[in-house]
């Protein structure tokens, strides 16, 4: 079991009536929570959290992203083979699937990649990728896909401001830097994976910096998203309020 299933296991939200939302006709009016904030500010935790409260579909952007570095260095393709990256798009088979512990499980040709994807290698690989034009353009019809009812609770960079502009309920999760580093080597010690703190914060700054200035779809909260900072807040506390703003939403 990963830390972050493990937490969410363990996270005893307040009992609330789940909605029973509107079965729309079309698959485009589902509705859709989007949770964007920067690297370790805890958005995959909380959304798979609030997509199992909710019964909604869940995507993880960032996995799919890390998914598609993780089949690029196995296939050996460059960071800079544009063309190659937007074929691998095309034609690598990945799927989510709901895991025995509540978790969301990666599926890459048909094999479970979960634990694959936290690689540094791959994280790093992941973020290189991200700022290639059409290789963002190929993947944003795969992201839309998920779109569909009863509703949709998305993670990622940028699902408030360009791939679900709509959506009635907008997160930004943020975290202080530090306090994300500190999250960060938690996790690896508690899998006894020897980690440097000093090391993963400077990786961090590295990765807010390329995410906070780059050309294509840097991140930044949506002009109408809610504000959430879980530096001092515990798991229970930041999913009760996205189901409270929910609720009063959706």
């Amino acid at each position: 079991m990963s830390d972050i299933e493990t937490t969410i296991k363990r996270s005893k939200v307040p009992a609330k009536p789940k909605r029973s939302p509107a079965k729309p006709t079309d698959a485009a009016l589902a509705p859709v929570i989007t949770i964007d904030g920067p690297s370790g500010s805890g958005k995959g935790t909380i959304a798979s959290a609030v997509a199992e409260h909710l019964a909604y579909n869940y995507l993880d952007s960032g996995a799919l992203y890390r998914v598609m570095a993780l089949a690029s260095l196995n296939r050996e393709i460059a960071a800079d083979d544009v063309d190659s990256l937007v074929e691998l798009v095309m034609i690598a088979p990945v799927t989510f699937k709901r895991s025995a512990c509540g978790g969301s499980d990666v599926l890459l040709e048909g094999e479970i990649v979960t634990s694959e994807l936290r690689r540094e290698e791959v994280g790093l690989r992941a973020s290189q990728i991200a700022t290639i034009a059409p290789f963002r353009t190929a993947l944003l019809d795969r992201q839309l896909r998920w779109r569909r009812p009863p509703g949709l609770v998305a993670d990622g960079r940028d699902m408030g401001t360009v791939v679900f502009p709509d959506a009635p309920l907008k997160i930004y999760l943020t975290a202080s830097a530090e306090i994300r580093a500190q999250r960060r080597h938690k996790q690896l010690i508690e899998k006894g994976i020897e980690a440097n703190i000093v090391g993963l914060l400077a990786d961090i700054n590295e990765r807010d910096d390329r995410d906070y200035n780059r050309e294509i779809a840097p991140l930044v909260a949506a002009a109408d998203a809610i504000t959430i900072d879980s530096s001092t807040q515990t798991i229970e506390e930041v999913v009760t309020k996205v189901l409270d703003f929910a609720g009063n939403r959706l």
